[in-house]
């Protein structure tokens, strides 16, 4: 495998993981960050294209940085780089000394399949990397058959998405689209739109989730629009007993996801 030394941080690679910091050059590119050594090998065991990895030998793990090395000719160029160096690029607190440009390979609705009675979660409007991610490693653990998400106010491959995800944004088949054709595609394949509302009259334990469904959360500070409420087959509600009149929406997600596992009796 191709192996640089960077010791400038004026360098064109490195100025290429500043650039990439911004959604509009991702967008542009098609390219995105993965900082860590959990996160990146998810993007290998997915087949994720990886252009470049940058290695600070000081702060990675030496046993998977020789693997990095060991590689045959054809893969990722490898760059090493100095600790200040490579806190320049880092952006996330946990500093593995690993970061990868990779270029995702998104995935359209028909692209979806099935492994048996159909389980998908949809979101509208999340804003939060954090949400998002914690939402995938749920989605993930639960082995939900896809993610869609609805006017996103952060993109999917955004690299705090990525971390906060552990990389399950590679293990998740996750599908960005609008609401019409969302619908659309829900209503062909015979899927239940079930949504999560503060007045809903039933308990989210009181209704029939064993049927193919999809779990459609809103945005943290907006909640659902109309459309998605118009057209709910089912609408649940999460008890609340205290002043907060709303649960954190990646905790809503789990609670859903896994009572349905429950009544799947898949736990």
């Amino acid at each position: 495998m191709p192996h640089e030394i960077i010791s400038s941080p004026h360098n064109t690679h490195i100025k290429q993981i500043i650039a990439l910091r911004d959604r509009s050059m991702r967008d542009q590119t098609g390219l995105t960050l993965v900082e860590g050594q959990r996160e990146i090998r998810q993007v290998l065991k997915a087949h994720v294209p990886v252009e470049k990895i940058f290695v600070c030998p000081e702060l990675c793990d030496q046993g998977f940085y020789r693997e990095l090395l060991s590689w045959k000719k054809g893969g990722p160029i490898v760059l090493e780089v100095s600790k200040q160096l490579f806190s320049k690029i880092s952006f996330g607190e946990r500093q593995e000394g690993l970061l990868a440009v990779v270029k995702p390979q998104r995935i359209s609705l028909r692209d979806i399949s099935f492994k048996n009675i159909p389980l998908l979660v949809m979101v509208e409007g999340v804003e939060k990397p954090g949400n998002l991610g914690a939402i995938l490693r749920t989605a993930d653990a639960a082995g939900i058959d896809a993610l869609l998400v609805c006017a996103g106010r952060t993109d999917v491959y955004n690299p705090n998405v990525i971390r906060a995800s552990l990389g399950a944004v590679f293990t998740v088949p996750v599908v960005e689209g609008d609401g019409e054709a969302i619908l659309k595609f829900l209503k062909e394949k015979k899927i239940t739109i079930c949504t999560t509302l503060p007045l809903a009259k039933k308990v989210y334990t009181q209704v029939d989730l064993k049927i193919p469904l999809a779990i459609v959360l809103g945005s943290e500070q907006n909640g659902l629009n109309r459309f998605w409420i118009d057209h709910a087959d089912t609408q649940v509600k999460i008890p609340m007993h205290g002043q907060v009149d709303s649960l954190n929406v990646s905790t809503s997600a789990a609670i859903m996801i896994y009572e349905t596992l429950r009544q799947r009796k898949k736990i």
